[in-house]
């Protein structure tokens, strides 16, 4: 199968994360894929955390780029069977519509992955008479429904980077190339989300008084990296300036204990792609319960005050029954939500389209 994706790649937002999720799993099954991505002066993201494949062809800017600009020609010149694009409202969307109806959905089948969580105000928004509309799970689907044709709305789920676990050899190799402590505890923190956790800080403060503890913040944000340089003279606190490629995120993950995501709701629908990345680590998530962690259940530790964060921790510190419980769903909901599975739901989908 032929496919052009139109997304965010390798950078480190939640649409190029699903986008290279799903797209690197389709190569892997044979089909071929074109990737039209950002230009690496306009992203969508904070930062270009890979190196682009061969497939990848960086063509346009962001919508919100002072002079939106869009090169049609990869558009028309690339032989493609199925067009998808993800996050489209980061995309120079007035630029697409302009070859969108005579030139694409002449040749192809063209499908959308909403990644907004409510409807948008701006009816250019809405200009495209897309084939299927995929949404993530039934809560955004329900406002989905309310402005594409219910028969045309797919819920695919977002998925999961694939199970890497490490064994507690390979753990402290990695605590020695990051030059960590050996025999502590390590709670990890990355990221723009890492601001959210300053706030958490008196937790870990008062553990420390019954479990060595050190914080690992890797992070170029600001507001976390003051945060967390104020905490240094109450608790251990190690600071990496960093934003890390997939792969070397994989490796801090391995490296610490757990990981705290404390991101608040915002009031429209979300997920955290930022979980998803990581569940597939085996390592210990406790996360602030929010819009965020509606879609997990008991893969994650939730909290909704401090005193259930210092019991999440204290239960990963123990490693009580709770933990290796919530450690087996983790490990279920990875292989039920796998990048492969996911993306071979694409693939009958866009097998429907062809056969209509």
């Amino acid at each position: 199968m032929k496919i052009g994706l139109m997304s965010a790649w390798n950078t480190n937002s939640g649409a190029s994360i699903h986008a290279e999720f799903i797209g690197r799993e389709w190569v892997k099954m044979g089909h071929n894929l074109t990737v039209f991505t950002f230009y690496r002066y306009s992203f969508h993201g904070t930062a270009i955390v890979g190196e682009d494949e061969d497939y990848v062809i960086r063509c346009f800017t962001t919508s919100n780029y002072k002079e939106p600009d869009l090169d049609a020609r990869p558009f028309l010149t690339t032989d493609y069977e199925i067009f998808v694009t993800e996050d489209l409202g980061m995309l120079p969307y007035d630029l697409l519509a302009k070859i969108f109806y005579p030139h694409i959905k002449r040749k192809a089948k063209t499908v959308t992955v909403i990644h907004d969580g409510e409807l948008k105000k701006d009816p250019r928004f809405y200009q495209f008479d897309w084939d299927a509309i995929v949404c993530f799970d039934e809560r955004y689907e329900k406002w989905v429904k309310t402005a594409y044709p219910k028969d045309r709305v797919y819920v695919i789920p977002y998925p999961c980077h694939p199970l890497k676990l490490v064994s507690e050899d390979e753990k402290i190799k990695l605590r020695e190339k990051f030059n960590l402590p050996i025999n502590r505890k390590i709670l990890f923190f990355f990221g723009p989300a890492a601001k959210y956790a300053v706030e958490t800080i008196p937790v870990y403060i008062e553990l420390s008084k019954k479990y060595p503890i050190t914080l690992l913040l890797v992070s170029k944000n600001e507001e976390a990296l003051s945060g967390f340089e104020k905490a240094k003279d109450k608790i251990d606190v190690i600071i990496k300036e960093e934003t890390p490629s997939l792969s070397e995120l994989y490796n801090y993950l391995h490296a610490v204990d757990a990981l705290i995501f404390n991101k608040p709701s915002p009031r429209w629908v979300v997920l955290s792609s930022t979980l998803y990345q990581c569940i597939g680590s085996g390592t210990p998530i406790v996360a602030l319960s929010s819009g965020f962690t509606e879609d997990f259940k008991d893969e994650i530790f939730k909290y909704k005050n401090f005193d259930e964060l210092k019991n999440a921790l204290i239960d990963i510190f123990e490693e009580t029954e709770r933990f290796k419980k919530i450690r087996e769903n983790a490990i279920k909901f990875v292989k039920e939500r796998s990048a492969e599975k996911i993306a071979r739901k694409f693939i009958e989908l866009f097998e429907k389209l062809l056969e209509s």
